[in-house]
């Protein structure tokens, strides 16, 4: 998959909140935006994910337009803020119903995925009764399980332990190796520098730096 951004801009309510921002993304990549909250980060996210379009500029995928040639990208998983699940049925119910959706994965690959997190796939518990960590990671099975080609990560690791954010390092490592672009936020600058291949600095909306930190891509080609 390649993801290129040409001269994005969106407008909300008179405020720019995204600034003409050109990027180029490809598969097998794991891209980090950090910045201030507010900064547009979660707002870059939800242009390439094709929630909100953009009112200047193009979002093209493997040469299709986004907006126009697809409302979204396609083989997309996506965490953005808060998780939001059915209180009523368990984390499997809940996966098993998103699953049914597009009808690709069977009940053994959801409960594999569930375990990959750190949950008991076969936990009984109600959404409604999860920790916030729980509902964390259940939102974080919810965006792979799938195996998508482009994975979306706003905060992945907000409300998690020590022990999920390691779990959750290593899942996001090993959907990289697996083949998929992902791009992902964090408040910890840390631990965008140990996961990500390339870290995005953003201030009001456009991208002021770059920070390389793997060269393996470059290596290889």
């Amino acid at each position: 998959m390649n993801i290129e951004l040409k001269n994005v801009t969106k407008i909300i309510g008179g405020n720019t909140v995204v600034n003409k921002v050109n990027l180029s993304m490809k598969s097998g990549m794991i891209y980090g935006l950090c910045g201030y909250n507010g900064c547009g980060k979660t707002m870059l996210m939800r242009l390439v994910s094709g929630l909100i379009i953009p009112t200047e500029g193009e979002i093209i995928i493997d040469e299709k337009h986004l907006g126009k040639d697809m409302d979204f990208p396609e083989k997309m998983g996506i965490l953005i803020e808060n998780p939001a699940f059915l209180g009523s049925l368990s984390g499997f119910e809940n996966l098993r119903l998103l699953a049914s959706i597009k009808g690709h994965i069977n009940e053994n690959k959801i409960k594999e995925t569930i375990s990959r997190v750190g949950l008991n796939p076969d936990d009984k518990k109600k959404y409604r009764k999860y920790s916030l960590g729980m509902k964390q990671r259940l939102g974080i099975a919810a965006a792979v399980m799938e195996s998508p080609e482009l994975i979306i990560l706003d905060e992945p690791t907000n409300a998690l332990d020590s022990s999920g954010v390691e779990i959750t390092k290593n899942l996001i490592k090993e959907e990289k190796e697996r083949g998929a672009l992902v791009i992902m936020t964090c408040h910890d600058n840390m631990i965008l520098e140990e996961v990500c291949d390339i870290v995005y600095t953003i201030e009001n909306g456009s991208i002021i730096k770059e920070k390389i930190l793997s060269m393996e891509d470059d290596e290889n080609e």
